[in-house]
């Protein structure tokens, strides 16, 4: 024999013994190839960086941006005549509103702890034909410290007497005065503070300017009130 059919014989059997060797031990040739994936890819993997996605926070009781830590967002409507009712909004939830059927004409009122923001107690009073006791009553028990939310619906000036304004000045109120019959008018003030509220809005009844006939038009007020520390 020749010395190139020795050597084409002896390269014939290695091939032979190899492919012997894969077809008897597949799970060896898998795991070398997981092995070499883990040489080749792992690496790779290591140095993906996963970026955290920050929480989107909506700003609440529909304002435009969010409140800081230290303020609560509010959100104020007066109603409509007497179809549509007023809504009070407080850190993010709708306290009153026509639609929760918790309103009613006359003066809606929402009393909150100014520290922690729980709703302490939420009422309306009828201001046309109710009894003013009701309304004082409610009145006397807001403690310093509390914030004060109200909206008007329909009348909220027929049944108020002077104690009663008096009680929503001290409240920081300055149109208080001068709300007549059937006027809008939404407030949001603090006990124990003898400063003027920034959040007031009155829009008076009159048949010059009224866009519900014999009713103002709706008034609203929305902001960041400061919690009570």
């Amino acid at each position: 024999m020749r010395p190139r059919d020795v050597v084409y014989a002896v390269t014939f059997l290695i091939v032979i013994l190899v492919m012997w060797g894969i077809y008897t031990n597949p799970p060896y040739i898998h795991q070398r190839a997981r092995v070499i994936q883990q040489h080749i890819f792992g690496a790779q993997r290591a140095t993906v960086v996963t970026a955290a996605v920050p929480e989107i926070s909506h700003p609440k009781c529909s304002l435009s941006k969010n409140c800081p830590i230290d303020h609560f967002a509010f959100q104020i409507k007066s109603g409509a005549a007497t179809v549509v009712g007023p809504k009070i909004c407080f850190d993010g939830n709708i306290v009153m509103s026509g639609v929760m059927n918790n309103v009613g004409p006359g003066l809606n009122l929402v009393l909150v702890n100014g520290e922690n923001g729980k709703i302490e107690k939420f009422d309306y009073f009828n201001m046309y034909s109710g009894e003013t006791k009701a309304i004082l009553d409610f009145l006397k028990t807001i403690q310093p410290g509390m914030i004060v939310l109200v909206a008007s619906f329909d009348d909220a000036a027929t049944k108020m007497t002077d104690e009663i304004r008096n009680i929503f000045a001290g409240l920081g109120s300055s149109s208080i005065k001068d709300v007549k019959f059937r006027d809008s008018w939404v407030f949001a003030g603090g006990a124990g503070t003898e400063q003027k509220s920034p959040f007031e809005k009155l829009a008076a009844n009159s048949q010059k300017t009224n866009i519900y006939g014999n009713w103002p038009e709706v008034v609203e007020i929305a902001g960041c009130f400061p919690r009570k520390i």
